[in-house]
Parts: C-alpha cells; structure tokens; sequence
C-alpha cells in the first residue's frame, strides 16, 4: 500500500514505515503530525484517485529529527568585469517516518 501526499508544499509517495526528509516542518521532534491532502492512495491494485485530494483520507507520521542538508555553493561572475561572488547555502530538514496511511 501506497499514497502520493502533499507535504510542505511537495508532493512524495510513501509506504508505511518510510523514512523521508521534507522541508522542515513546525513540529517539536517525537511528535505526530498528520497529512490530510491525500492525493492518491493504491491499496495492493485498487487505486483511489482525489480531485484534488481524497475526503478522509490521512498520512500520520512522526517527526524523528530536524537538520540540515549538504552545503550547496553558490558562484556569480561576470567576466572581464572583476566581478566575483560566492556565497553557500544549507537547506533545513526536518526527517519523517511514515506511521499509517488511512483510505
């Protein structure tokens, strides 16, 4: 059993007992926070679509961690100008492991 859902603006397919990492989230770590945009959900073949999300159907997960992600660097240059800047990001996470998807 699976379901496409709509988390933090994303959207993931996930599994139960699924660990991903979205974009962080407001919720303390051990929490349970729930997901109820619900898009698809395919139990063993029997697939039900939403328009656009399915009515009463929810993802329940727990928040395991808040970090952040691989520093990504960021270089402008305009040649012949002298013209150079770097500049490096980290993107924050928040890790999620799938409890219970509800059709």
């Amino acid at each position: 059993m699976y379901a496409i859902v709509e988390i933090a603006g994303q959207q993931f397919k996930v599994q139960k007992d699924q660990k991903i990492f979205v974009h962080r989230l407001d919720a303390e770590a051990g929490k349970k926070v729930d997901f109820d945009k619900v898009l698809l959900v395919d139990n063993d073949g029997k697939v039900t679509l939403g328009a656009p999300a399915i009515k009463g159907a929810k993802v329940t997960a727990q928040v395991e961690e808040h970090l952040k992600g691989d520093k990504v660097i960021v270089f402008k240059k305009k040649r012949r100008k002298g013209y150079k800047k770097r500049n490096g990001h980290r993107q924050s996470f928040t890790a999620i492991t799938i409890k219970d998807i509800k059709a």
